[in-house]
């Protein structure tokens, strides 16, 4: 049975009064967030407040525990009640650090580290909380990414909106570090120039994923090969576009220019992984090479040498005509004088 518009109304206000939406930021100390009456800050501490830290990194064997410290800034002209939780972290699509909702029990590095609730901060005022991160004797060695989240729930009409502000927490289990990635998915697509003078460009797209146990930020290169020579590129952008957390993976792109389409063209892949941050000792690094080929013809300089080539015949055919015409009045003009001669004749202009 059809719902009328009244019902669809009503139904739609109810599935809006039970959506809650979260928005969290990871902007380091001078990060803030939340509506324009309440809004505020968190960053690394230490006992006595913040620190100058971005991320708090923290490295342990399994069994040892530690305690760190964040600061929570009220910037607001009045009191605020703030929820904190911990949870696991990851790496969304575009490469930012994120966490798992505050409403999803942490797995991994989020469940090693115990807080407050929730703290209450008069306006203006700093209050440092402590964050102490106890490493289960069983934990593998390796990355275990983490996070930290003040957060104040607000009303926006009949939608509730968590605005979370966190700080990243790198935990490290001591033991034998692998940084390795494996390369797949390996795509090209070349694209040409209808000026047979210049060179076209391949579109290059692969996925990396890390199969290691610590964060890696891999360095790429990519080159082609073709039947008149070699073109390259180097990924030089900063490491942390780059990084990837154990388990996780990301798609690259990259565009190799001056590739003359020459045939058979070849593009290879490589992948070195560079650990992210400050790199482990004694950790294994394996790069990774990854090759495939595609066929670009060169209708341009095909066209042109076509071009060429007919202009060559036209040229030649006209010549021919024109040496035959001059001969055949050679020709008469030597008739025309015989028989001038012949008759005693004296030939005029």
């Amino acid at each position: 049975m059809a719902m009328s518009s009244p019902r669809r109304a009503l139904a739609l206000l109810a599935l809006l009064c039970a959506v809650a939406t979260t928005l969290v930021g990871f902007a380091g100390p001078a990060g803030a967030a939340g509506r324009s009456d309440i809004t505020w800050s968190v960053a690394p501490a230490d006992a006595n407040g913040p620190d100058g830290r971005s991320v708090i990194d923290v490295e342990l064997a399994g069994g040892q525990e530690v305690t760190e410290h964040v600061a929570i800034i009220n910037r607001s002209t009045k009191e605020v009640v703030f929820a904190i939780d911990a949870n696991d972290g990851y790496l969304t699509a575009k490469g930012l650090f994120d966490m798992r909702p505050s409403d999803a029990t942490p797995t991994d590095g989020g469940a090693w580290i115990k807080l407050p609730d929730k703290v209450t901060i008069p306006a203006g005022a700093t209050a440092v909380v402590p964050v102490k991160v106890s490493v289960p004797r069983n934990a593998t060695p390796g990355d275990h990414p983490a996070g930290v989240t003040a957060s104040v729930d607000t009303i926006s009409g009949q939608v509730r909106v968590q605005n979370r502000v966190g700080v990243r927490v790198n935990l490290r289990v001591t033991g034998d570090y692998v940084a390795k990635v494996a390369v797949t998915d390996l795509r090209t697509e070349y694209t040409g120039s209808w000026n047979p003078f210049a060179a076209g460009y391949i579109d290059v797209t692969y996925t990396v994923a890390n199969v290691g146990n610590v964060r890696v930020a891999p360095d790429a290169q990519v080159r082609t090969s073709a039947l008149v020579g070699e073109s390259g590129w180097d990924d030089t952008s900063e490491a942390k576009t780059r990084e990837i957390m154990p388990g996780g993976s990301r798609e690259f792109t990259a565009r190799v220019t001056g590739v003359w389409p020459m045939g058979s063209i070849t593009t290879k892949v490589v992948a070195i992984p560079s650990p992210a941050g400050k790199s482990p000792p004694g950790i294994t690094a394996e790069r990774v090479t990854i090759d495939t080929t595609l066929w670009a013809l060169p209708w341009p300089q095909l066209a042109l040498l076509a071009l060429l080539v007919v202009a060559f015949l036209v040229i030649r055919v006209a010549v021919s005509r024109r040496r035959r015409r001059l001969e055949r009045q050679a020709a008469i003009l030597r008739e025309a004088s015989a028989l001038i001669a012949h008759y005693g004749g004296t030939p005029k202009d």
